[in-house]
């Protein structure tokens, strides 16, 4: 089992900066892959973006290239997600979730193959 705790979500203002935190503590592995999907109102989960468990690959989404950045600390088991230049539309439920699968694409840009998530934290971005 693994368990994920997220924080860092609230308010801010468009076009601000906020840093999300995921910490996993349970059942540890040498490879798994640790991603951030959010979920706005009305909307499906989608993907955010994903880290290898040695940091070697990242993934994002084409929303938030150039203005999200994931990053990880191994020795603390934590993900984290800064995001700058927030817009309206990232309004929405941030979500943290493990997988111990390969890094491959499209799979870690899937929700299902995710079997660990958090509870989520609100991110609001007002404008």
């Amino acid at each position: 089992q693994v368990q994920l705790v997220e924080s860092g979500g609230g308010l801010v203002q468009a076009g601000g900066s906020q840093r999300l935190s995921c910490a996993a503590s349970g059942r540890t592995v040498s490879s798994y892959v640790m991603a951030w999907f959010r979920q706005a109102p009305g909307k499906e989960r989608e993907f955010v973006a994903a880290i290898t468990s040695s940091a070697g690959s990242t993934s994002s989404a084409d929303s938030v290239k150039g203005r999200f950045t994931i990053s990880r600390d191994h020795a603390k088991n934590t993900v984290y997600l800064q995001m700058n230049s927030l817009l309206p539309e990232d309004t929405a439920v941030y979500y943290c979730a493990v997988a111990f699968i390969r890094w491959s694409m499209p799979q870690v840009s899937r929700a299902r193959s995710y079997a660990y998530w958090g509870q989520g934290t609100q991110v609001t971005v007002s404008s």
